[in-house]
């Protein structure tokens, strides 16, 4: 990289910080952190506790990028003064430290950009994550399973924290339906990115012959909603509740009692089943979070009228209607076919390296 080349490359980053900065509100946000550092600090905070988890989430989540951009913009000043020295003295080693500088800024821009994009009214809260295989039995059933340990990866690799909500073991492997509650700040905003049907080609484990097979999954992702939301309201009229033994993994207690939930939304016909809890009212609560999540996403729909958009553009789970394919024979190659992102090392994005196609996806919803 030549000093001309750095000086265009510190010029577009000063640009871009100036834009982040219009963006985040910084000065609103600094003001709303110091608003509740008062609030945490009055006497009676904790008296209602999660009205008080609510203000420390926010307050955390602000202060992250506040703090954040801070700090980007102090590492671009430190660039600017080192070009400057650079310029001046033209030191060798000081030069390769400001290309490596030059470098590593440009990367965190770039996510920070990404984090800057997830501002719609949901990208904040926790995914409720499900994947169905299509048809073909035990090959999709097993993808779906794939899937499951991928998302699995991806959501541990994040900080995020993975709960089974619902599990339902195929019939020689894999699984047949697997629900997942994937807690953490953005996870609904990135893992929306992943709705849809996903297709598999490869030489089949479960296929005496060696031939190749395609196998497909479909991935549905909601935010979880909040108990107070006042965007769906459901009338206990409306719901059929029966209660089951669970069969899913989770420990001998799991078929000692009737604590699993399947509650159904007689109007819409959607059903959510939940036995991730001991308690059938803990479930039961669950589940109603999840219901409400479904019901939001119909409401959408109607509304919009763009369906591709809100359950990620799918369809039938099987031919024409996949988002992207993961290739394994007779070359390796998984790619996205609504950015055309593609990598060759199937093996990492299975191993829940997704940050590339998210990142596509997100920036193509914008551009």
């Amino acid at each position: 990289m030549e000093m001309s080349e750095i000086k265009q490359e510190l010029t577009m980053m000063a640009k871009r910080l100036a834009d982040f900065r219009g963006s985040l509100d910084l000065e609103n946000k600094e003001t709303r952190v110091a608003e509740l550092d008062e609030l945490m600090a009055e006497p009676g905070f904790w008296d209602n506790q999660n009205e008080a988890q609510k203000v420390i989430d926010e307050s955390n989540q602000l202060k992250e990028s506040v703090e954040t951009y801070r700090k980007l913009e102090g590492v671009y000043e430190d660039l600017e003064v080192s070009y400057e020295l650079v310029k001046e003295e033209g030191d060798e080693d000081l030069f390769g430290d400001l290309v490596e500088g030059v470098r590593d800024l440009g990367e965190r821009l770039n996510k920070f950009e990404l984090h800057l994009l997830l501002s719609e009214p949901y990208d904040k809260n926790n995914a409720i994550l499900e994947l169905h295989p299509g048809a073909g039995g035990t090959e999709s059933q097993d993808w779906a399973s794939m899937l499951l340990r991928m998302y699995t990866r991806w959501a541990e690799g994040q900080g995020f924290k993975v709960e089974t909500l619902d599990y339902l073991p195929g019939d020689e492997a894999g699984v047949k339906s697997v629900t997942l509650l994937i807690k953490g700040h953005n996870a609904y905003g990135y893992l929306k990115a992943e709705k849809g049907v996903h297709r598999l080609v490869r030489i089949s484990p479960f296929d005496s012959s060696g031939r190749r097979h395609t196998s497909f999954a479909s991935c549905e992702v909601m935010p979880e909603l909040d108990d107070n939301v006042k965007d769906i309201e459901v009338s206990p009229d409306e719901l059929k509740i029966d209660t089951y033994r669970s069969s899913g993994a989770g420990g001998q207690h799991v078929n000692t009692t009737d604590s699993a939930v399947r509650i159904t939304h007689v109007p819409t016909k959607t059903v959510v089943t939940c036995q991730s809890e001991r308690s059938q009212i803990k479930n039961r609560e669950q589940a109603m979070k999840m219901l409400k999540a479904k019901l939001l996403q119909l409401k959408l729909e109607e509304q919009q009228k763009q369906v591709d958009e809100i359950r990620g553009e799918q369809s039938d789970i099987g031919w024409g209607s996949q988002i992207r394919s993961y290739v394994f024979h007779p070359y390796n190659m998984v790619k996205d076919h609504r950015t055309n992102q593609e990598t060759g090392n199937s093996q990492a994005v299975m191993d829940g390296e997704l940050a590339p196609f998210i990142d596509a996806y997100l920036r193509s919803k914008i551009n």
